[in-house]
């Protein structure tokens, strides 16, 4: 039997998280008995999140699924027995023969996101194989792609400034992101830039931890963002701050976006925002005036119907202020496009599948009854859409199809997997090998397994090199090692790869891309700017309330890990945060039952009284598990899987309105 060798291995964190730390493992007589963070990586140094701090806990967790099961219970009952893998290939194959035979493979419908960020183990076997089998697919929107969208239109490309450039700047504008919460290891940075001289602005409808630790807080009424923008350039233009030659030399459509502006002197853009009029003539003045100036923006403001909207304003300050033209100065965004350029890696292109859809919509594509085929079978991996896709009703009411094939791929019986016909036992980060990729700063890792897979677990490309041989895909392609698709991501001839290579990186475990840090970025490029629309691109409301689900508990800011008693916050429920003074017109005492829904669902919850958000905004924590709530369900069940007419963008989760009266 192989045997891993003692000692101390290094790795990657595989979470959706800016940060990826790098990690080291120590292993004794095969167990991995210590996980701590890399002191020497730059990033990490030394300190991992709350929440990864006991991920060996979740390795060896008794709860975890470590053989192959079949369900024996009705769907949702979470009853199931074990049985092996070729057992769970046989049913796969046959269904799937028998689905093809008489729908088509457009039938079957392939689920995954981000539930692992790894170059190999996300989806390079996994694209190939359903593209191969010619299936459906989803367009990965949920998340980022508004926000791509949107600085792009802009800028001529979704790239921004290297993050660890934020040293450099004295005035940072942090526009909708948490930065301490969700983006921890950044903030040294931010630390290190403010004991230099910076001025810390934070831009949020919440006040969170981030901006509690700021000099300067602005609470934006939310998705009031563009006219926050078109106040500022209006102050810029008013008073004589915009630069006419570097406008004239890498701009167009600057007139267009001045003249938009022109209706948006500060008392009026005060009385959109919330903010006051003094305070955005100040912030206008200070972004020109104490340079290098950047906005550090992630997703957070993207999750609104007029979400490229706002992403393509915040891009056009910088733009047009010339902040560019400073290292350290411009938009600081998603390190995302670094790497998928240097690889190769634009998903959308990976595959051409016979159609797509978006993947904010499975609810209402499952249950569509004139699809042509209809979806026969869904196979969800690296995924839980039961609790994170959005109009949650419409998926479970999918998902309890009997005549739904579901095959989760998992290594918890998560509410999703709660409705499969078959769960596959699938490894850890620590049990098999992966290049892990940020995109909060530009260091790429090499993860090495650890441990040997516990039980019968298997990696994902080790079930898709399956899965092909069995349904008749023999192309050497859906047989490469992990190792081999390593070392041809490494080999690709672009710059940011030169130098990086797989023996540097099994030596090292990390490298960073070949970017020197404290250039200006983009300065030479010629930005498109245009008019920007400052109206909501949603109807009024019959409902009171705007909804918003935050990431709130550190020791779980997602759906990985509040199933585990240990990672739960002191107040150990989901709670409906609402501002004193409209509790106080509900009636709702601290602690006192309400009830929240619109036309989607209901759910009901503790109040808790928050002076953090404004009035009319509540809150209700994104991750937790359909359990956790007395309705059975979690927050999704309130918000809309609208998404535009051309099926693109991500999921406007906080266009989401409801109504609240006690219980």
């Amino acid at each position: 039997m192989q045997r891993m060798i003692d000692g101390v291995v290094r790795g990657a964190c595989h979470h959706d998280c800016p940060d990826t730390c790098v990690w080291e493992v120590t292993v004794d007589d095969g167990i991995a008995v210590e996980l701590r963070g890399m002191v020497e990586h730059p990033t990490t140094n030394g300190q991992l999140c709350p929440k990864v701090n006991r991920f060996l806990d979740r390795v060896y967790h008794p709860d975890r699924v470590l053989t192959p099961l079949r369900r024996v219970g009705s769907k949702g009952s979470g009853e199931f027995e074990p049985i092996s893998w070729s057992v769970a290939l046989d049913e796969i194959e046959q269904r799937w023969s028998a689905i093809i035979e008489k729908d088509g493979p457009a039938a079957i419908l392939p689920y995954s996101f981000d539930g692992t960020q790894g170059i190999i183990q996300k989806g390079l076997l996994s694209r190939r194989f359903f593209a191969a089998l010619g299936t459906s697919d989803i367009r990965r929107h949920l998340c980022g792609v508004d926000a791509w969208l949107g600085a792009n239109e802009i800028l001529g490309t979704p790239k921004g400034i290297d993050p660890e450039d934020l040293r450099l700047a004295r005035t940072i504008v942090l526009w909708g992101t948490n930065t301490l919460l969700t983006n921890r290891h950044l903030w040294p940075v931010i630390e290190e830039a403010r004991d230099a001289g910076a001025v810390v602005v934070v831009i949020d409808p919440v006040r969170t931890t981030t901006a509690e630790r700021a000099d300067y807080f602005l609470q934006i009424r939310p998705g009031t963002d563009v006219a926050l923008v078109l106040g500022l350039v209006h102050v810029l233009d008013r008073d004589g701050l915009l630069d006419a030659d570097w406008i004239d030399r890498h701009t167009t459509g600057a007139g267009d976006l001045v003249e938009s502006a022109m209706p948006w002197d500060p008392a009026t853009c005060e009385a959109e925002t919330g903010i006051a009029a003094t305070t955005i003539e100040w912030l206008a003045h200070t972004f020109v005036t104490n340079r290098p100036s950047a906005v550090r923006s992630l997703v957070g403001p993207e999750h609104r119907r007029n979400g490229v909207e706002i992403m393509a304003a915040i891009a056009s300050l910088p733009s047009i202020s010339g902040a560019w033209r400073d290292p350290g100065g411009g938009l600081c965004r998603s390190t995302q496009v670094w790497w998928e350029e240097a690889f190769g890696l634009d998903v959308e292109q990976l595959a051409q599948p016979s159609r797509t859809f978006n993947m904010a919509r499975l609810g209402e594509v499952l249950i569509d009854i004139d699809l042509d085929p209809p979806i026969r079978s869904l196979f969800v991996h690296n995924s839980n859409p039961a609790v994170i896709a959005p109009d949650q009703n419409r998926v479970v009411e999918g998902l309890e199809r009997n005549d739904l094939f579901t095959v989760v791929a998992e290594q918890f019986v998560t509410d999703t997997a709660r409705y499969a016909d078959l769960i596959l036992p699938v490894t850890t980060q620590i049990e098999h090998l992966d290049l892990a990729p940020a995109w909060g700063h530009l260091n790429i890792a090499l993860n090495k397994p650890a441990i040997l897979p516990r039980g019968e677990t298997k990696s994902n490309n080790e079930i898709f090199r399956l899965l092909a041989d069995r349904m008749g895909l023999h192309d050497p392609s859906h047989q490469e090692s992990d190792e081999m698709l390593i070392r041809a991501l490494l080999e690709r001839p672009h710059p940011l790869l030169d130098g990086i290579t797989y023996e540097r990186l099994e030596r090292d475990g990390w490298a960073r891309f070949n970017h020197e840090p404290g250039l200006a970025l983009l300065q030479h490029e010629r930005f498109r700017l245009r008019a920007l629309d400052p109206n909501h691109a949603v109807a009024p409301s019959t409902h009171r309330f705007q909804l918003i689900s935050t990431k709130r508990h550190v020791r779980f800011l997602n759906a990985n890990y509040s199933q585990f008693p240990a990672h739960h916050p002191s107040r150990p429920e989901p709670e409906l945060s609402v501002h004193p003074s409209d509790a106080a017109d509900l009636g709702l005492d601290d602690g006192a039952e309400a009830r929240v829904w619109n036309e989607r669902g209901e759910l009901h919850l503790r109040v808790h009284h928050d002076e953090r958000l404004q009035p009319g905004l509540v809150s209700v924590p994104f991750g937790w598990g359909h359990a956790a709530h007395r309705d059975g369900r979690s927050v999704n069940v309130l918000t809309s899987s609208a998404v535009r007419s051309d099926d693109q963008g991500s999921a406007a989760y906080l266009d989401t309105w409801v109504s609240i009266s006690p219980a």
